[in-house]
């Protein structure tokens, strides 16, 4: 089946141009838009019904859709009622799903709503090569990615600074005097893990520490994963002196080997998350964290996306937001000023 980006190739424009021509623009000139209705009719291309209704200019579903990889982890809550909240103030409701990082579910999950003829879309990609969703948008629905970027595509998104998030986490530890810290990664094939990971090292490197890859532990997204990455780290005969998970899920999943194991922190082991928790005050120690803005990466990814929806020929913006470090007991003290 063709898509926006086929027609665009062979009429030789782009995408906003097609996107233009199917909802009657006077920005286009006659000639290319003969050109695109040409290269529409060759392939046989059949706009979505979400274009269709923007070219007539008819009313909306008021609906927009909204999938997340993982609803157990407590970061997408927050990000949700940014969305909601949003979407509730612009008289939209949502229709929510969470693939559990799995690939099949995903693709359902694009499917029910390009079927459901969603407004909009805001997605957290399984990945930056993830196919389904690039589909979805050259099909001209309107999408914002969160968290994740593609690759491939040119897309509104929503991130935060991984880098500088990770970076500042790492150079606490290094002035509490650590020099041989852990980091707890998630898969590889997602960027925010490999930017986490480029902060991490940067901060070794500003100091004057090498970075020792046997102390880069991958696994996935899962609390599972984060025992297993534990256990393995404590099983090394010169083993690190603090920890820096990867996500909030990893955390607590370190947070229990190493309470089985008696180890006593911040005395025998520091650690700091990423991913901040509101309950994170409750636990014993309380835990330091890198806070990601949840409920603004929510609220900024659908007004983005009701921008998108209102212009769908906009050029893509990409917003990238702060982190704040959250200073607690987990990590030792504060160093002194």
């Amino acid at each position: 089946m063709a898509n926006l980006k086929d027609v665009a190739i062979k009429a030789g424009v782009s995408i906003a141009t097609v996107s233009r021509v199917l909802n009657d623009s006077q920005k286009v000139n006659p000639g290319t838009r003969l050109k695109v209705k040409k290269a529409i009719k060759a392939l046989n291309f059949q706009p979505s019904r979400v274009a269709r209704r923007l070219r007539a200019q008819s009313g909306q579903s008021k609906l927009i859709g909204f999938v997340i990889p993982d609803i157990q982890n407590p970061f997408y809550v927050d990000v949700i009622r940014g969305v909601e909240d949003m979407a509730s103030k612009m008289g939209y409701a949502i229709i929510m799903s969470n693939f559990s990082q799995d690939a099949a579910k995903e693709k359902l999950y694009l499917d029910i709503m390009r079927s459901e003829s969603v407004d909009g879309l805001i997605v957290a990609p399984a990945h930056e090569h993830d196919r389904e969703a690039i589909n979805l948008i050259e099909t001209g629905l309107p999408v914002v990615c969160i968290d994740r970027v593609l690759a491939d595509i040119d897309v509104d998104v929503v991130v935060v600074d991984n880098r500088q998030g990770a970076r500042e986490a790492i150079e606490l530890l290094i002035k509490l005097g650590h020099r041989r810290i852990a980091y707890l990664s998630g898969p590889q094939k997602i960027p925010t893990y490999r930017e986490r990971q480029t902060g991490y090292e940067e901060a070794l490197r500003n100091h004057n520490i090498a970075v020792d890859k046997s102390l880069i532990k991958v696994g996935d997204s899962t609390h599972q994963s984060g025992k297993i990455l534990t256990e393995k780290v404590l099983k090394m005969s010169d083993r690190p002196t603090a920890l820096f998970a990867g996500n909030n899920l990893i955390t607590l999943g370190a947070l229990e080997v190493l309470h089985a194991h008696h180890l006593h922190l911040p005395v025998d082991m520091s650690i700091i998350g990423f991913d901040d928790m509101y309950w994170a005050m409750s636990l014993n120690p309380p835990l330091t964290a890198v806070s990601q803005p949840g409920y603004e990466i929510g609220r900024r990814a659908a007004e983005m996306l009701f921008q998108r929806i209102t212009d769908v020929t906009r050029p893509t913006a990409k917003v990238t937001l702060k982190t704040k470090l959250m200073i607690r007991r987990s990590s030792g003290a504060p160093p002194r000023q």
